[in-house]
């Protein structure tokens, strides 16, 4: 009992540092969030095993919190970058057909994504969402290089046969 309460005292403190540095980072809309997913982490871990430097624990899973969002803003600017998509559309809007043939072209390309054997499915996520290179896939997956692109190239022929 009374060992548990100077770690939680020690993490409490730490709690405005924390927030701070998840503000410079990741920008202050987004740190109370990822501390709040750092200490929900933190929880569940602690619920399976003991954690020997709750501090240590907390700070580098906040860290990695925040890398893990930046890197998904990362790929979502390089995906969805609105504004640059507004300056190469006309001036008038899109007509609506065009629009309904867009989001069902959507539509199709994420059922069709759906569809990919899982390992498949995964490789492609990894490549395309996560913007992850092949060695890092091939790594995280405890598969060759070779495998990672065989995967990659029979999502794209899938995806490509289905969006025809």
């Amino acid at each position: 009992m009374s060992n548990k309460k100077p770690a939680l005292s020690g993490i409490a403190s730490q709690n405005h540092g924390l927030l701070r540095l998840l503000a410079r980072r990741v920008g202050p809309q987004d740190a109370a969030d990822l501390l709040q997913e750092a200490y929900l982490r933190m929880f569940h871990h602690s619920k399976s095993e003991a954690i020997a430097d709750p501090e240590a624990f907390l700070r580098t899973t906040a860290v990695n919190l925040a890398k893990d969002h930046l890197r998904r803003r990362a790929t979502e600017r390089k995906y969805l970058d609105f504004e640059r998509d507004a300056d190469s559309v006309p001036a008038q809007a899109l007509l609506a057909d065009a629009r309904m043939e867009a989001d069902a072209r959507l539509k199709l390309l994420f059922q069709a994504i759906e569809q990919l054997p899982p390992r498949c499915r995964q490789v492609f996520v990894m490549r395309r969402f996560d913007d992850l290179h092949q060695a890092e896939i091939a790594r995280r997956l405890g598969i060759s290089r070779n495998m990672v692109e065989k995967h990659m190239r029979l999502a794209l022929e899938r995806l490509q046969a289905a969006l025809d």
